[in-house]
């Protein structure tokens, strides 16, 4: 049985001048759903797209980051499953990282209204949910 996920998500990363690895956490507007959380970078993948074009055209979207900006980008075995109460459904995610030079520049949509670089630490202390902690994990791992 083959499964498409409702939604595209990536973790953007980053080795800071310092040597450190960053992880760029941004923040929901205010009147969105979830408003006020730090996440990385989600988006609905369209009807017809490619997963990995989802994720790659929501990097774009909601932080301005592409192109010349990513210095890799990775699928990782990492799919997760939660309950949207508002919708009664199962959502199914995909999740990628994109590696980007340290001096990319990030130019958040609408839809967030701050954005952070964080170590690794911080980043797990500031998300809300496991599969967060999990999917920096990951990218630790990376």
């Amino acid at each position: 049985m083959s499964l498409r996920p409702d939604i595209a998500a990536c973790w953007v990363y980053r080795i800071a001048p310092s040597g450190n690895l960053e992880i760029l956490l941004i923040r929901r507007a205010p009147g969105r759903r979830y408003a006020g959380i730090w996440q990385c970078v989600t988006g609905k993948v369209e009807p017809g797209e490619r997963i990995v074009d989802a994720a790659l055209r929501e990097l774009t979207e909601e932080t301005g980051l592409g192109g010349d900006d990513l210095e890799a980008f990775l699928e990782t075995d990492i799919v997760s499953t939660f309950h949207e109460a508002s919708l009664d459904v199962l959502l199914v995610e995909a999740v990628f990282a994109a590696r980007v030079g340290a001096d990319a520049e990030v130019r958040l949509s609408e839809e967030h209204n701050a954005f952070e670089w964080l170590d690794l630490q911080a980043a797990r202390a500031r998300v809300t949910w496991p599969a967060y902690v999990r999917a920096i994990d990951f990218v630790e791992w990376l």
